[in-house]
């Protein structure tokens, strides 16, 4: 093989190897990436065995092949050239790196040592949706998760497609976000509804890869998700377990309902981080006789802090307290002026955080009980 590349689009394309290839002590070719050359392009592709990767790369093709490469030491080899033009061509066991003033020869490892790459069974129905909204709706479900070695269906982002609504849903148990997706907003054949779970990790690196122009088409069967735009694809194995019932545990009343600014709220919410205790506890009450919310913190080793913030206040409740890491969280996956907290100080009820406005995105958060 030999083909002459752009040293930028190699770059980005090994970004993307080093974040997936494997490191196996009993199958050292995981760190490998296989280089194929075809007419016009070439692709990169690696894999950790759950997930594998293609990406590719425009290239002036002078032979086609394929080869192998050691991600991590080809991704520093060409982050350090100077020269954009670069021309790779593979001689015996060695892929050797040629500019105007400089050369090197990486080791390679055959090919037919690489895992075979599966492939979904169905590639004729698919969803079709701009990168941008999907990268979008996925980052505001992300924030609710956290990886968990007892429940394995936790591990993962719900995909709940109906033929008008797309739901993206994530959980660690003490707080859940869901994103609703009109089907305004995607293209899509399949004549049904279908739900599977995406691995987190699959999750985080969609997050990384993906552009907000360009369109991606989602293809599955029983145990796999393909991603698909014109530059990439991403295979994942999908996880086998049933994810929490949750719609029972989603607020539809509230004891009080908040309305209030969400980038003061957020900022009061750090300010008390700085006093809060371990367990990044902080309290919530109604201030006595004003319209607004007392945001209170206290540590023995450190001291205390009570902000007061406006709000208007709609029925009544004497204090709820949450972590406040979980509470900002939410409130960053909003992206409104205003946020709506629906409290139930009673029987440790989650409340609900949403805009007050738009109905597509909610995140529930579970209260720390009160001592």
């Amino acid at each position: 093989m030999k083909v002459v590349v752009i040293r930028g689009n190699l770059k980005e394309a090994l970004g993307v190897m080093e974040r997936v290839g494997g490191d196996n002590l009993k199958l050292p070719i995981l760190k490998y990436a296989v280089f194929e050359v075809f007419d016009d392009k070439s692709k990169l592709t690696a894999t950790n065995l759950e997930m594998a990767v293609s990406y590719y790369v425009p290239g002036k093709t002078i032979e086609k092949g394929k080869t192998s490469v050691p991600i991590a030491t080809f991704s520093s080899l060409i982050s350090n050239l100077q020269s954009e033009r670069l021309n790779l061509e593979k001689k015996g066991s060695q892929l050797e790196v040629k500019t105007d003033n400089y050369e090197a020869a990486t080791q390679t490892l055959p090919v037919d040592d690489f895992p075979i790459i599966p492939r979904v069974k169905n590639e004729e129905d698919y969803l079709e949706i701009e990168s941008g909204n999907l990268k979008g709706a996925l980052a505001q479900v992300v924030v609710a998760t956290q990886f968990s070695e007892l429940r394995s269906e936790l591990n993962s982002v719900l995909f709940d497609f109906t033929l008008d609504t797309l739901r993206l849903v994530g959980t660690d148990s003490f707080r859940l976000a869901e994103r609703a997706i009109a089907a305004t907003q995607f293209k899509s054949n399949y004549s049904q509804g279908f739900k599977f779970l995406i691995p987190l990790k699959t999750c985080h690196e969609l997050l990384r890869i993906f552009k907000d122009e360009e369109e991606v088409k989602i293809y599955h069967d029983q145990n796999q998700v393909l991603f698909k735009t014109a530059q990439w694809e991403l295979i994942s194995r999908l996880v086998d377990g049933n994810f929490p019932d949750y719609a029972a545990v989603v607020p539809k009343e509230f004891a009080s309902e908040v309305v209030t600014d969400r980038e003061r709220l957020l900022n009061a919410l750090k300010l008390a981080g700085v006093f809060s205790n371990q367990t990044n506890e902080i309290k919530i009450k109604p201030a006595s006789g004003e319209k607004a919310l007392e945001i209170y913190s206290a540590s023995q080793e450190i001291g205390e802090n009570r902000y007061l913030l406006p709000a208007k206040v709609k029925g009544a409740f004497q204090e709820v307290n949450f972590n406040w890491r979980y509470l900002a969280d939410g409130l960053k996956a909003l992206k409104t002026e205003e946020v709506f907290l629906g409290i139930n100080e009673q029987d440790n009820r989650p409340t609900l955080i949403k805009s007050p406005h738009e109905a597509s995105y909610f995140y529930i958060l579970m209260p720390i009980l009160k001592t």
